[in-house]
């Protein structure tokens, strides 16, 4: 018995410790629950501090870590909770134990005594105090869910105005100016990843150099450009050079202008010389067309008016027609005879230089090239050694043939819609581009010795009152007649013409017969002679408002040649 309360003492001293760490454990877990609480509560603040710093716009990181850190203290709670519950149960069987063990003490019947230290020895072994863990499965420890934004709060810090962009550097070596495009090419003087995009500003200007303070034409902006390299197309090259500039932007602000750079336009900006042109030509300064109101027979009128009333000395001066200024008909530089010609006002002395020529559909026969000022007025472009061309005719069969010093070479490709023509003059070179494929057509090399200006040929065949081919509504006041028209053409063309042609007059049907042979001038150049017999029938009164052909031959009804290729 003294052994079995020895045994129950030990028993009973190790249930009041166990009951001490227990209650020591609860109010651990207390002040651990309490701490969690405090904590949680502490961090929520701290995290609303950060917050605030940050804003709307960290709205629904908050949220996240609130919602992180609320669950967080959920499942320590939980844990807590249920290891709290365990150990106030287990305190409690421990507590009822105890008091049952303490009150077997004073039983004084061994065998009852010795029934009850057998229950208590069994209860102890079973006793759930003695199966509890006594460390907590959570701690109050939070920091893991802590926030630091001190690194965030010094990036904000650090943000200030946006440094304004450096110039730009244009590189001349890397612009280009060709095909009425210029390209513009420029770098940064260092890498800035801020910059965002350019702007570039340019103006034509006729003076070399920097651009001038005082120059009347405004800067032109293109905006928005993404690369270090912009290229204008389309461009009229009226100038003689441009001024480029860019600067740099970033989002907030425009950077200074890159030092101005001043690129050279090589066009060759002229107009067409409508003093020396023939009197059959319209001229205007980018445009040349048939004038059938500058020909011989107007001519004779416009002085047949001006002789009346007066002496017989006729007037030198001629009434002007279209754009061209009164001149003297005749004068030693105007073209004449067959030379239905007209050059360019700006002689080529030098460099090189490029232009385009374009012919309307319903143009027949015209010449571009280029020739020297002492062109003679009867001579045609491409028929002697002081004028190159390309000459188009599509009147009696498609031709299309370079020409120089009366040697024709024919040009086996298509007639384009727009000539351009290169003149290389200290290279002694002249080309022919299609201007939209950049097709080479044909490239004369030579040896210039004088200045060269540009010049055009008009050369289609007309009947004497300027009406369009064969259309010889001239002669219709004659009521039934027949009248023949030897007309020449050169060169002399290849495919045969047909013996008889119906064609329909403006005013009548006309019945034509055509008969050809081939005669050859004094120089030894080949003409196609037509001789065109007319019958009209049906005349009709209109006819009358129309003007007659003058008949050299008189009555018989023989026209002479009114133009030849």
């Amino acid at each position: 018995m003294d052994s079995q309360k020895e045994a129950l003492q030990r028993i009973i001293s190790t249930l009041a410790n166990k009951n001490d760490e227990i209650q020591n454990f609860i109010d651990t877990l207390n002040h651990t629950l309490k701490g969690v609480q405090e904590n949680s509560s502490n961090i929520l603040s701290e995290l609303d501090e950060e917050f605030d710093s940050l804003y709307s716009i960290l709205d629904d990181v908050k949220e996240s870590m609130i919602s992180t850190i609320k669950q967080e203290q959920v499942r320590k709670s939980q844990e807590l909770q249920s290891q709290l519950r365990q150990c106030n149960s287990a305190l409690e069987n421990s507590e009822e134990l105890l008091e049952f063990a303490t009150r077997s003490l004073d039983i004084k019947e061994p065998e009852e005594f010795s029934k009850a230290a057998r229950q208590i020895k069994d209860r102890v072994t079973m006793a759930s105090a003695f199966r509890l863990s006594l460390k907590p499965k959570v701690s109050d420890n939070m920091t893991h869910l802590m926030v630091d934004f001190s690194q965030e709060r010094q990036m904000l810090q650090t943000l200030k105005f946006l440094p304004v962009p450096k110039a730009p550097e244009i590189d001349p070596v890397e612009c280009l100016v060709a095909d009425n495009s210029v390209t513009v090419a420029w770098r940064m003087p260092e890498e800035d990843n801020k910059i965002d995009h350019f702007i570039m500003e340019y103006r034509k200007t006729n003076f070399d150099g920097l651009p001038r303070v005082k120059d009347e034409r405004c800067w032109e902006v293109i905006d928005n450009i993404k690369g270090t390299e912009y290229t204008l197309s389309g461009l009229k090259f009226d100038s003689k050079y441009m001024n480029f500039r860019v600067r740099a932007c970033n989002k907030a602000v425009a950077g200074d202008y890159s030092d101005p750079v001043t690129l050279e336009t090589k066009a060759l900006n002229f107009s067409l010389d409508n003093s020396s042109s023939h009197l059959n030509l319209k001229v205007e300064d980018s445009c040349v067309e048939w004038d059938p109101t500058g020909g011989k027979g107007q001519e004779s009128k416009i002085k047949g008016k001006e002789n009346k009333g007066r002496s017989g000395t006729p007037s030198p001066k001629r009434t002007s027609v279209g754009s061209r200024p009164p001149a003297v008909r005749g004068s030693r530089d105007r073209f004449t005879g067959e030379s239905y010609t007209v050059l360019g006002d700006t002689a080529i002395e030098n460099g090189q230089h490029y232009w385009e020529v374009k012919a309307q559909k319903d143009c027949k026969s015209y010449s571009v090239g280029v020739a020297y000022k002492t062109l003679g007025k009867f001579d045609q472009l491409g028929k002697t050694n002081t004028s190159w061309c390309v000459h188009v005719n599509s009147w009696l069969q498609n031709t299309f043939a370079a020409k120089h010093n009366n040697k024709v070479k024919a040009l086996d490709v298509p007639v384009p819609e727009k000539i351009g023509v290169f003149c290389d003059f200290d290279g002694g070179q002249l080309s022919f581009y299609d201007a939209h494929s950049k097709q080479l057509l044909y490239s004369f090399k030579t040896k210039f010795t004088q200045p060269v200006v540009p010049g055009f040929m008009v050369s289609i065949l007309f009947l004497c009152n300027g009406s369009a081919v064969l259309r010889i509504t001239c002669a219709i006041r004659f009521d039934e007649a027949q009248f023949v028209l030897p007309l020449c053409t050169s060169p002399f063309p290849s495919l045969p013409f047909p013996d008889v042609i119906f064609f329909f007059c403006m005013f009548s049907v006309c019945f034509i017969k055509v008969s050809t042979n081939v005669i050859r001038d004094r120089n030894h150049n080949e003409y196609l002679h037509l001789l065109i017999i007319v019958t009209i029938t049906q005349a009709r009164s209109a006819a009358h408002a129309l003007y007659p052909c003058p008949f050299p031959g008189g009555s018989s009804g023989r026209v002479s040649p009114c133009l030849g290729l």
